[in-house]
């Protein structure tokens, strides 16, 4: 067989250089008449590992990592030209070319069931992964609307989004309103800090959401389709418009789509301005129209009166990646993964603290152990684990205490977190969780759109009293306020955004309170993060006068003649570390 090379083309890859490594490839390729196939997919979640390089010759599949410009000339050279593989720049994974559903570790990819294993660029190689299969069975079986419907109930999918409403329901509110238009809108408006599951399934197979899209329309009775994405995702952008171009000249869509007759749906993608609050459905909708985007009172829902006033029905991107092999291989085949109320898979992105972060799918029910050790490595530097933050700035921390918590809607709601979209962020022992807090709530703070009074004060209040205790100006009371204005916001906001926005803050005081009363009472910041809240001294027995800290230090804090002890000026200290940094002695105490 002719020897095959694939670089991974995602986002992550190509902020990582694939780009370059490419353009070695086919300069080499063309220069030294090399005689591969050489071809680009998208990421197949290990991220960490970036660029990657896939080869597939007569001995098998081999991944490369991290593969820059450099090593790629090697790996050709021992490889390819050589056959003898580099073993030491493997990347450890099971692909399997003939399956829909990939092990991997304990992982079951069904939304990225195919990622990094198509040009996601070619709707020949997207068919030859069985896309379209799904809508073409529904045509050919004359499958009925509520038929559909009732497939996605049974699979017991719910939206992946982060709500958790079951999405067959939602289908069948939308087919119960009566309207000569409806919409159906695909939600890829992912802005939560450390997720992006959505971004990769849309870089690495946007025809699985297209498909999900015509098949949701067929369902609801539809007849135009709206993808809301991020501005801030070109690569994303660039090939779901390339995809709908392909699946309209293939006559997937348009009039009569996918050959059902009577069936007129068409796709466009809207590109939103990257506000955090687009994401709830009826600012999604307002932004849509033109307006602002902020959200409005429900009722009545979207399912009855939505984009302009007509039924319109909204999933998030990765519940539509599921919708296809749902239908195409019975609801059966998903819903034998997962727990009894949160059933088939997850997406997660691991980000943080985490040797291997990337993207992983997992049946639901799996542990917070499973995922973070087994599937990411561990913490990075064998540190201790502190922490997990899941669902974004709408979610909370869940301790260590909690590892052993499977991933499933009712055992993470029954922490104080919640499901969110998927983002995972780990912490180590060098996390401060009042600072942690802090940057989540003025992620949420700036992110609010100001229409209700409880986000839009009641959070900056919030964000003012976290501050002062990151600077060691904290009171007594300050505690008791954060717990007042949280429970304050909660039940009195518009939106999700505003009713979540006090999670992370709630969840480090039920499980760190003693980390604020530490910053309060002690002036001091467990973790050593909190500059205000630390002191730095030099040990004399262990300096040498090397006067590498002097020289380092910004503000002519230090003092001490060569081959001396060294002394820091605690008024004139700044306290940003730069001494610490450049000392090779340990002799710089920090407390």
């Amino acid at each position: 067989m002719k020897t095959k090379v694939i670089v991974g083309m995602g986002s992550c890859g190509i902020a990582a250089g694939a780009n370059k490594t490419y353009d070695v490839l086919e300069n080499i390729k063309t220069g030294d008449n090399l005689d591969v196939d050489l071809s680009k997919t998208s990421c197949v979640g290990k991220c960490y590992a970036e660029p990657l390089v896939e080869i597939i010759d007569e001995n098998g599949y081999y991944l490369y990592g991290g593969v820059d410009e450099k090593k790629i000339k090697k790996v050709i050279e021992s490889h390819i030209v050589n056959k003898i593989p580099i073993n030491e720049y493997l990347v450890k994974f099971d692909k399997s070319q003939d399956m829909m559903e990939s092990n991997e570790e304990g992982q079951v990819k069904i939304a990225l069931r195919n990622c990094g294993y198509m040009d996601p660029e070619s709707i020949e190689e997207a068919e030859e992964r069985h896309a379209y299969k799904a809508i073409l069975k529904i045509k050919e079986e004359k499958i009925k609307d509520k038929s559909v419907i009732q497939s996605v109930l049974d699979s017991g999918i719910r939206g992946r989004g982060g709500g958790g409403f079951p999405t067959g329901l939602k289908w069948q509110f939308a087919n119960n309103s009566k309207s000569d238009d409806k919409f159906i809108i695909c939600n890829a408006d992912e802005g939560d800090p450390g997720a992006f599951m959505d971004r990769s399934l849309l870089e690495g197979d946007p025809h699985a959401i297209l498909e999900g899209m015509l098949i949701g329309a067929y369902a609801i009775g539809a007849n135009q389709g709206v993808i809301y994405c991020r501005a801030e995702y070109p690569l994303a952008i660039k090939r779901l418009n390339i995809a709908i171009g392909q699946a309209r000249e293939k006559g997937f869509l348009g009039k009569n789509a996918s050959g059902i007759e009577g069936f007129d749906f068409d796709i466009y993608v809207k590109e939103g301005a990257g506000a955090f609050v687009c994401g709830e459905e009826t600012a999604l909708i307002a932004s849509v129209e033109g307006e602002r985007g902020m959200p409005r009172k429900r009722p009545p829902f979207p399912a009855v009166s939505g984009l302009w006033k007509k039924p319109t029905n909204i999933n998030n991107v990765e519940t539509l990646a599921n919708i296809p092999y749902i239908l195409l291989n019975g609801p059966e085949s998903y819903n034998k993964y997962g727990t009894e109320k949160s059933k088939g898979t997850k997406v997660f992105a691991l980000t943080g603290k985490i040797k291997k972060g990337g993207l992983v799918e997992v049946p639901m029910g799996m542990t917070l152990k499973e995922i973070i050790f087994d599937l990411g490595g561990g913490i990075q530097d064998d540190k201790s684990f502190k922490a997990v933050q899941l669902g974004g700035p709408s979610g909370g921390c869940i301790p260590a205490s909690l590892i052993d918590t499977p991933v499933d809607y009712d055992s993470v709601n029954s922490t104080g977190a919640i499901m969110g979209s998927g983002g995972m962020v780990v912490m180590d022992e060098s996390t401060c969780m009042v600072d942690l807090a802090k940057f989540f709530l003025n992620f949420t703070q700036q992110e609010s759109c100001g229409k209700c009074t409880f986000c839009r004060m009641g959070t900056k209040r919030m964000l003012e009293i976290l501050t002062r205790i990151t600077d060691g100006k904290g009171e007594q009371g300050d505690i008791e306020k954060l717990e007042e204005l949280s429970v304050q916001i909660k039940d009195n906001s518009l939106c999700g955004l505003g009713q979540t926005a006090p999670n992370p803050v709630l969840t480090t005081l039920k499980y760190f309170r003693h980390e604020y009363e530490a910053h309060i009472n002690d002036k001091k910041c467990p973790a050593k993060v909190c500059n205000a809240l630390l002191t730095y001294e030099i040990v004399a027995d262990a300096c040498t006068g090397c006067t590498l800290c002097a020289r380092k230090c910004p503000v002519d804090a230090i003092s001490g003649s060569k081959k001396e002890v060294h002394f820091i000026d605690q008024d004139l200290c700044i306290k940003c570390g730069a001494c610490d940094d450049a000392c090779n002695f340990d002799s710089i105490l920090v407390y």
